[in-house]
Protein backbone atom coordinates (compact mmCIF):
# COMPACT_ATOMS: atom_id res chain seq x y z
CA UNK A 1 0.00 0.00 0.00
CA UNK A 2 1.26 3.46 -0.88
CA UNK A 3 -0.16 6.91 -0.12
CA UNK A 4 0.88 10.37 -1.24
CA UNK A 5 0.13 13.20 1.17
CA UNK A 6 0.49 16.89 0.36
CA UNK A 7 1.08 19.12 3.38
CA UNK A 8 0.27 22.80 2.89
CA UNK A 9 1.22 25.44 5.45
CA UNK A 10 -0.56 28.74 4.89
CA UNK A 11 0.52 32.03 6.42
CA UNK A 12 -1.63 35.16 6.12
CA UNK A 13 -4.61 32.84 5.66
CA UNK A 14 -7.11 35.58 4.83
CA UNK A 15 -5.17 36.51 1.67
CA UNK A 16 -3.46 33.25 0.68
CA UNK A 17 -6.30 30.81 1.34
CA UNK A 18 -8.33 32.11 -1.62
CA UNK A 19 -5.41 31.43 -4.01
CA UNK A 20 -4.80 28.01 -2.47
CA UNK A 21 -8.49 27.16 -2.87
CA UNK A 22 -8.37 28.13 -6.56
CA UNK A 23 -5.53 25.65 -7.17
CA UNK A 24 -7.26 22.91 -5.17
CA UNK A 25 -10.49 23.43 -7.10
CA UNK A 26 -8.64 23.21 -10.43
CA UNK A 27 -7.00 19.93 -9.36
CA UNK A 28 -9.93 18.62 -7.30
CA UNK A 29 -10.19 15.29 -9.13
CA UNK A 30 -6.80 14.28 -7.66
CA UNK A 31 -7.89 14.90 -4.06
CA UNK A 32 -9.31 11.91 -2.20
CA UNK A 33 -9.15 13.29 1.34
CA UNK A 34 -8.82 16.86 2.61
CA UNK A 35 -8.35 18.13 6.16
CA UNK A 36 -8.00 21.82 7.01
CA UNK A 37 -6.82 23.01 10.42
CA UNK A 38 -6.42 26.46 11.95
CA UNK A 39 -6.32 27.56 15.57
CA UNK A 40 -8.93 29.68 17.24
CA UNK A 41 -12.52 30.70 16.79
CA UNK A 42 -14.46 33.94 16.40
CA UNK A 43 -12.30 36.95 17.34
CA UNK A 44 -9.32 34.70 18.22
CA UNK A 45 -9.11 33.12 14.76
CA UNK A 46 -5.54 32.32 13.71
CA UNK A 47 -4.08 33.78 10.52
CA UNK A 48 -2.16 30.55 9.81
CA UNK A 49 -3.53 27.25 8.60
CA UNK A 50 -2.56 23.71 7.70
CA UNK A 51 -4.17 21.65 4.93
CA UNK A 52 -3.51 17.92 4.59
CA UNK A 53 -4.44 16.23 1.31
CA UNK A 54 -4.39 12.61 0.22
CA UNK A 55 -3.68 12.67 -3.52
CA UNK A 56 -4.24 10.28 -6.41
CA UNK A 57 -2.97 10.54 -9.98
CA UNK A 58 0.41 10.33 -11.65
CA UNK A 59 3.59 11.44 -9.94
CA UNK A 60 3.83 14.34 -12.39
CA UNK A 61 0.31 15.53 -11.54
CA UNK A 62 1.01 15.39 -7.80
CA UNK A 63 4.27 17.31 -8.23
CA UNK A 64 2.51 19.95 -10.34
CA UNK A 65 -0.14 20.54 -7.66
CA UNK A 66 2.60 20.90 -5.03
CA UNK A 67 4.54 23.30 -7.27
CA UNK A 68 1.50 25.47 -8.03
CA UNK A 69 0.73 25.70 -4.31
CA UNK A 70 4.31 26.47 -3.29
CA UNK A 71 4.63 29.50 -5.62
CA UNK A 72 1.79 31.28 -3.80
CA UNK A 73 3.35 33.93 -1.52
CA UNK A 74 3.21 32.96 2.15
CA UNK A 75 2.47 29.29 1.39
CA UNK A 76 4.70 26.22 1.69
CA UNK A 77 3.95 22.71 0.48
CA UNK A 78 5.61 19.32 0.74
CA UNK A 79 4.78 15.98 -0.86
CA UNK A 80 5.19 12.96 1.41
CA UNK A 81 5.10 9.39 0.15
CA UNK A 82 4.22 6.68 2.64
CA UNK A 83 4.53 3.00 1.84
CA UNK A 84 3.91 -0.23 3.72
CA UNK A 85 6.12 -3.11 2.79
CA UNK A 86 4.08 -6.26 2.36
Amino acid sequence: MEKTILLILIGNRKDSAVKVQQVLTAWGCLIKTRLGIHDGILENCSDQGLVILELYGTREQKEEVARKISVIPGVSSKLVDLKLEE
